[in-house]
């Protein structure tokens, strides 16, 4: 399988090089990336849990996909890749808000990205690929920004940022 390759960016989300994924995440250094958050009509959104062999981050809670964009390729395409790979379906996506945000691991590893947030709706239950997802469910925002609260240990550091610092840019109202 060939080594997937995540774009270096500067502070202008600038694209400055290609590095394959695990180098940049070994020397810190800021990539693009990006976050989908999939509502459905009730203004859930639907979250993924983490696969439990996922190099960083396994088994937490996260929003309905994310991962990095490929040389060439929209925000818009990678989402729409990334969620019918993870997920198992297509909807339309609304880019909204980008942040850097750099999150060191136990691993030794660290998350320094560039994060585009995108949103989309959709009503019906994923396929989700197991290599990539152990569960999901849908969950009332105002729900997950609660047990955010109580429970930060069960989420992934990219969605706690979001929801600490753009809540408004996700709660898109029913």
């Amino acid at each position: 399988m060939k080594e997937e390759k995540v774009i270096l960016v500067n502070e202008m989300d600038e694209q400055i090089g290609l590095m394959s994924k695990m180098e940049a995440h070994e020397k810190a250094l800021l990539h693009r990336a990006f976050s989908v958050f999939v509502f459905n009509d009730k203004n859930e959104l639907m979250l993924q849990q983490r696969a439990l062999n996922k190099y960083h981050s396994p088994g937490l809670w996260t929003n309905t996909c994310c991962s990095h964009q490929r040389d060439g390729e929209t925000n818009i395409q990678a989402g729409r890749r990334r969620l019918q790979e993870e997920m198992g379906f297509v909807v339309d996506l609304k880019e909204t808000i980008s942040f850097i945000y750099k999150a060191p691991f136990d691993n030794g590893l660290t998350e320094h990205e560039y994060d585009h947030v995108m949103l989309g709706k959709y009503n019906s239950e994923p396929v989700i690929n197991i290599d990539e997802v152990a569960s999901w469910k849908w969950m009332p925002l105002e729900d997950v920004k609660v047990d955010i609260s109580l429970h930060p240990e069960l989420y992934t550091e990219w969605f706690k940022v979001i929801f600490d610092k753009f809540y408004e840019h996700i709660n898109i109202g029913t």
